[in-house]
């Protein structure tokens, strides 16, 4: 029986999300550019059933218990969210034949999240505006979201012999 597209998403999601992750850390490690701490998200979102969802600064705002965990977790099942997305607007049928581009697009155009949500909710302004260097956060994301979208391809590519079995 083929992998259903909700497990595909599951898995892609998680394979696509890793390998953003190994990018960070190879682009921290060669280029000294450090990554998102993710247990601000975890902080955002757990400021979030008080009633608070935009920080000064995130980074001063008053940690909340698990934070860490919290953010790792919304991390990942941001790019599983973002694995089912891609499938639903490319259909299924990309599942049995996956292409780059579709993928890579798609990978590059949620960068709006950050952009357009968390850097604002953290304090950081659209698109990274109140940043120390908003041109070189701009660009490390958008590369960043094209490794995710890679991702996507090279995961749903390695996943066909499973999703499209029988």
């Amino acid at each position: 029986m083929p992998l259903s597209p909700l497990l595909a998403s599951l898995a892609i999601g998680v394979g696509a999300t890793l390998l953003m992750d190994g990018w960070t850390i190879l682009r921290k490690r060669l280029l000294g550019v450090p990554s998102l701490d993710y247990a601000l998200v975890g902080r955002w979102v757990g400021h979030m059933p008080h009633g608070q969802f935009r920080h000064a600064a995130i980074g001063k705002a008053a940690p909340v218990t698990g934070e860490r965990a919290l953010g790792w977790v919304i991390h990942y099942l941001t790019g599983i969210c973002f694995a089912l997305a891609l499938i639903t607007l490319a259909g299924s049928d990309w599942l049995c034949r996956p292409t780059l581009l579709p993928a890579l697009l798609f990978g590059v155009v949620t960068v709006a999240m950050p952009f357009l949500l968390m850097q604002p909710a953290f304090g950081l302004g659209i698109a990274a505006a109140k940043s120390a260097n908003p041109a070189k956060a701009r660009v490390h994301s958008l590369i960043t979201h094209g490794v995710f979208g890679l991702g996507l391809f090279l995961v749903a590519k390695l996943l066909v012999p499973l999703t499209c079995a029988g």
